[in-house]
């Protein structure tokens, strides 16, 4: 089973990828005072829509870096029509290789929501948006956090997770300040937050399936996903929290 395209397919009707609000995204993006021309990365962009609206509302110029092409691939398409062809730059590669090119502070604005993982964690993340982004620049991450510690049993339908992949909501803001970063915001999500995200993921993958009956990996498509919506049902809505960061530099 192909993973990148069993996301695709559950996000599909997502306008992020992620499950913070259009309204607590537009919000926190409200107080960062971006001019054109500005330079902002996002990091995991998957689809660009955050990035597709930063440009076509503050005219920034943004570089996307995402490693899955199919990705890549639709945000060009987004992109069309509503964005000039040279503000964005879409790479896809390695979040850690495509940041080597930047040697020296290049952005006013570093973004990397849901995808820490890219660059090795939390902790990471921040260290290398401090290279990246410039002095008095903005640094804006979505992580997530436990709620309450998890079960073995969560842990275990995670994959073989470990307690130690997340922190709290707390300690999330405290690893950024000990890094020498000024917090300026944060939203975390609702439960209602996470139901529309959560729902929104299992109706887009039962939908194709129902409307993809040939597709060879349909059997596997839905006995992930109604594994993962009860696991959602079970532990995950009342244990797992996402939480977006907004930092000064």
């Amino acid at each position: 089973m192909d993973r990148n395209k069993f996301s695709a397919i559950a996000h599909r009707d997502h306008v992020f990828y992620n499950p913070i609000s259009e309204a607590k995204m537009k919000q926190v993006l409200g107080h960062i005072p971006l001019q054109p021309n500005d330079r902002v990365v996002d990091i995991g962009a998957g689809t660009c829509e955050l990035l597709i609206r930063l440009a076509e509302s503050r005219q920034i110029k943004g570089t996307a870096i995402e490693l899955y092409e199919g990705a890549i691939e639709s945000a060009k398409q987004r992109a069309q029509g509503r964005i000039l062809a040279d503000q964005i730059e879409f790479i896809t590669a390695d979040a850690q290789v495509a940041l080597e090119a930047y040697e020296e502070p290049h952005f006013s604005l570093g973004i990397c929501i849901g995808s820490t993982h890219a660059l090795g964690g939390l902790i990471p993340t921040l260290k290398a948006m401090q290279q990246c982004v410039k002095k008095d620049g903005y640094i804006l991450i979505g992580e997530g956090y436990w709620k309450q510690r998890p079960s073995q049993d969560y842990l275990k339908a995670l994959g073989g997770a470990e307690e130690s992949e997340l922190q709290s909501h707390y300690e999330n803001v405290r690893t950024a300040e000990d890094l020498g970063l000024i917090t300026l915001w944060s939203s975390v999500t609702s439960e209602e937050d996470w139901d529309q995200y959560e729902w929104l993921y299992s109706m887009s993958v039962e939908n194709y399936c129902h409307e993809n009956q040939q597709d060879p990996d349909r059997d596997a498509y839905l006995q992930r996903i109604r594994a993962w919506r009860h696991t959602y049902l079970k532990w995950g809505r009342d244990t797992l929290g996402f939480g977006l960061y907004l930092f000064r530099r």
